[in-house]
This record gives structure tokens, C-alpha cells and sequence, in this order.
């Protein structure tokens, strides 16, 4: 049985992910669980998008996604589940490439979709739970 009474929200912050753009935390973390906002290509050094080309921002992408994951005291193997947000769904195989370096073959769960519109004119954004047993 979970007692969630003992259980404490801990807001995650790390200078390695852009800071949030809006009235919303980085990642939360409740017990043994972490939430993480979607993350766009955004530079946390510059604060400027990286939009080169497609590749180039996914990897910044799941390197904010690393730092944040860090910061909390976890990694890749600690994600659940994933949310890929596409502008275009044309650009999926290059994204799934560079997502699928990141997992093994115990890959997270995953939803992929297209959307009308990110922050800031971002093609990709990603968002994931993880969790790790204390």
C-alpha cells in the first residue's frame, strides 16, 4: 500500500536545462517518482534554440532531458514512459534515431504525435516519467 501522507514533492532545478518559460518546474519529483516537463532545443548556456536541423535539436532535446534526469539522481534506464511532440511527422525516423540511442531494449513506453504548434517554433519536444526504486 502506498502512503502518499509521507511522500514529499520535490521540485527539480537544474542550471544544465533551460530554465522554465512559463509558471511551470523543470521535473517534480513525488516519492520515487519523476515528472519532467517537456523539453524544447534550448540551449541552457545560451538560452538560444537550436534549430540547425532536425537531428541537432533532438539531441539537445535528450540532453536537457539527461541533465534534468541527473539532477534528480536518475538516468535514461529510469525512464517509463515518453511523449514525443512532432511538428512534422515526416522528421520521425530521423528524431526516432537519435531518441533510440539513449534507451536500450528495455525502451521506455511511448507516444508519438503531431501537433500544430510548439514553444518558441520548436520541430520536437519531449516530455517523460521516470521513476527509481529508493
Amino acid at each position: 500500500m502506498i502512503t502518499f501522507a509521507r511522500m514529499e514533492k520535490k521540485i527539480i532545478c537544474t542550471n544544465n536545462a533551460p530554465a522554465p518559460i512559463g509558471p511551470y518546474n523543470q521535473a517534480v519529483k513525488f516519492g520515487d517518482m519523476l515528472y519532467a516537463s517537456g523539453q524544447i532545443a534550448i540551449d541552457p548556456l545560451s538560452g538560444e534554440m537550436v534549430q540547425d536541423d532536425i537531428i541537432a535539436e533532438t539531441k539537445r532535446v535528450m540532453q536537457n532531458i539527461g541533465a534534468i534526469l541527473t539532477e534528480a539522481g536518475m538516468d535514461f534506464k529510469d525512464v517509463i514512459k515518453t511523449t514525443i511532440f512532432l511538428m512534422d511527422m515526416k522528421q520521425f525516423g530521423a528524431v526516432n534515431e537519435v531518441y533510440g540511442a539513449y534507451f536500450d531494449e528495455n525502451a521506455p513506453a511511448r507516444e508519438t504525435v503531431q501537433v500544430a504548434g510548439l514553444p518558441k517554433g520548436a520541430n520536437v519536444e519531449i516530455s517523460i516519467i521516470a521513476g527509481k526504486k529508493q
